[in-house]
C-alpha cells in the first residue's frame, strides 16, 4: 500500500484525516436507516400488526443501550492501546452486523423470531457504534491545528450526516422504484447490502491510517492511565456533567428533529412514505451545509456561545416546527423540517469538540465514552419510542417539539456556566507556527 502523503497537522497525515473523518459515513448510514425503514422493517419483521411499529422504535430503543457499553469497552482499548486500533475494530464489526442483517429471514418465513434476530444484530451494531464517533472525534481534535479544532472536528458530524444522506436516498430510490409487494419481499434487503459493502471499504481505508500524535505522546511520557475509566471518574466528574449536557441536546435535536420525522410525517398522515422520505434528504443537504459553518464559528467566537445560542433556539423553535408540520402545506413542512435538521446540525458541529475538549488526551477517550454515549442512549434511541409513544397517547402531535424544548431548558444553566474550551488566540496561532 502506498503511504499516505503527509501534511504539518501535529504529526498526521493528510489522508488519516480525510479517512477519519468520512469514516462515520458508515455508522450514520445503518443506523438512520433503520430509522427512515421502521415502517417497512415493521411489516417485513414484526408482521404489520398493530403494535408492530411501536415494536420496530422499542428495538432500536434497546439496542441503544448498548452503546454506553461498547463505547466503555472501546474507550477502554483506545484509551489503552491506541485509537488507530479501537477504530479499526469497530468498523470490523460494523460490517459483521450489517451484512447479517441484510441476510435476515423474514417474519413470513421464521415467525417472531425474525424480529429477535433483528434485535440482536441491533445490539451489536449499537455496541460497535459506541466506540466509532467518539474514537473518531477524539482522533480528529488531536490531530487538528488548535485553532482549525471546531471546523475539522465538526466534520465528524458533517460527514455522518453523508451518511443519513445516503441512507434517505437510497431509501427513497427503493421505495421510489419497487411495489409494496416486491419491497417487503426483498427490496429492504438492498441499502443493508449497500452499507455492508461501504464499511468493508472504510474498514481496508483505515488500515492506512496513522496513530493519533497525542496517543504517542502519552506512551512516549508513559502517562497512560493504567485504568482510563477509573482515571475519568476520579478527576474528571464536572467535565462528564456538561459532556452529558451536550450530547443531551445534540442527541434530542438529531433523534427527534431529523431521523424520527420521517416516521412522524407517515404515521400523522402529514406526507406519504416516500414524500417523507425524500423531504429527509432535503434536510440532510441542508445539515452538511450548516455543521462546517457552525464549528467554524466556533473556533472565532468560542464553543461556549455558539452553545449557549443554539440552547435558546431548541427552547423556542422546535415546538413551532412539529406544529407547522402538522397543520401546514408541504411546503411549510419542508420548511419547517429543514429548520429542525440545521438546528440539530449546529448543536452536533460544536458538541463535537466541546465535548472532546472537556479532557485531556488521557483517558479522553472513556471520558466521551461515559458522557457522550450515556446521554446519546437516553436522548436518542429512547426519544423517537417515546414520542410515538406519548402523540398516541395524547393526541398532542406538536408534543417532539416540546420534549426537546424541555431538555434545552434543562441543559441551558449548563452551558451558561461551563468554561470556554475553544484554545486561546495566542496559543492558537503559535500552534499554527510552530505545525
Amino acid at each position: 500500500m502506498r503511504p499516505i502523503e503527509k501534511q504539518a497537522t501535529s504529526g498526521v497525515s493528510r489522508g488519516s484525516m480525510v479517512i477519519a473523518a468520512l469514516s462515520t459515513v458508515v455508522e450514520w448510514y445503518d443506523f438512520t436507516l433503520y430509522l427512515y425503514f421502521t415502517t417497512v422493517l415493521s411489516r417485513v419483521f414484526f408482521g404489520g400488526g398493530e403494535n408492530s411499529l411501536l415494536a420496530t422504535l422499542a428495538g432500536f430503543a434497546i439496542a441503544y443501550g448498548m452503546r454506553p457499553l461498547g463505547a466503555m469497552v472501546f474507550g477502554h482499548v483506545g484509551d489503552r492501546i491506541g485509537r488507530r486500533r479501537t477504530l479499526l475494530l469497530s468498523m470490523m464489526l460494523m460490517t459483521m452486523a450489517m451484512l447479517a442483517t441484510a441476510l435476515l429471514p423474514d417474519y413470513a418465513t421464521i415467525g417472531p423470531a425474525a424480529g429477535v434476530l433483528l434485535m440482536l444484530l441491533r445490539c451489536l451494531m449499537a455496541f460497535s457504534v459506541g466506540g466509532e464517533y467518539t474514537g473518531v472525534v477524539a482522533y480528529l481534535l488531536e490531530g487538528a491545528r488548535a485553532e482549525r479544532r471546531g471546523l475539522i472536528t465538526s466534520l465528524a458530524s458533517a460527514a455522518s450526516e453523508i451518511g443519513a444522506l445516503l441512507a434517505v436516498a437510497l431509501s427513497a430510490l427503493t421505495v421510489a422504484v419497487m411495489d409494496a409487494a416486491d419491497l417487503d419481499a426483498w427490496g429492504w434487503r438492498i441499502p443493508f447490502f449497500a452499507g455492508a459493502a461501504l464499511a468493508g471499504g472504510v474498514w481496508i481505508a483505515r488500515s492506512a491510517m496513522e496513530e493519533s500524535p497525542d496517543f504517542l505522546r502519552q506512551v512516549a511520557q508513559r502517562t497512560v492511565p493504567d485504568s482510563p475509566l477509573r482515571h475519568t471518574l476520579a478527576h474528571h466528574r464536572p467535565a462528564l456533567l456538561r459532556t452529558f449536557a451536550i450530547s443531551a441536546l445534540g442527541s434530542i435535536t438529531y433523534y427527534v428533529g431529523i431521523t424520527y420525522v420521517p416516521t412522524f410525517l407517515s404515521s400523522s398522515g402529514g406526507l406519504a412514505e416516500g414524500h417523507s422520505l425524500g423531504l429527509s434528504t432535503l434536510a440532510a443537504v441542508a445539515v452538511i451545509l450548516v455543521t462546517p459553518l457552525a464549528g467554524a464559528l466556533s473556533d472565532r467566537v468560542g464553543r461556549k456561545p455558539v452553545l449557549v445560542w443554539l440552547a435558546v433556539a431548541s427552547v423556542l423553535l422546535p415546538l413551532a416546527m412539529f406544529g407547522l408540520m402538522t397543520d401546514g402545506a408541504e411546503a411549510t413542512i419542508a420548511g419547517a423540517a429543514i429548520v429542525l435538521a440545521c438546528l440539530a446540525g449546529g448543536v452536533s458541529a460544536v458538541g463535537a469538540p466541546a465535548t472532546a475538549e472537556q479532557f485531556p488526551g488521557e483517558g479522553r477517550l472513556s471520558g466521551l465514552a461515559l458522557g457522550v454515549t450515556v446521554a446519546t442512549a437516553i436522548f436518542g434511541g429512547l426519544t423517537p419510542f417515546l414520542a410515538e409513544l406519548l402523540i398516541r397517547s395524547t393526541g398532542w402531535n406538536a408534543l417532539p417539539g416540546a420534549m426537546i424544548a424541555a431538555v434545552a431548558l434543562v441543559v441551558l444553566p449548563v452551558f451558561l456556566s461551563m468554561p470556554e474550551t475553544r484554545p486561546a488566540r495566542q496559543a492558537a496561532n503559535e500552534a499554527g507556527a510552530t505545525s
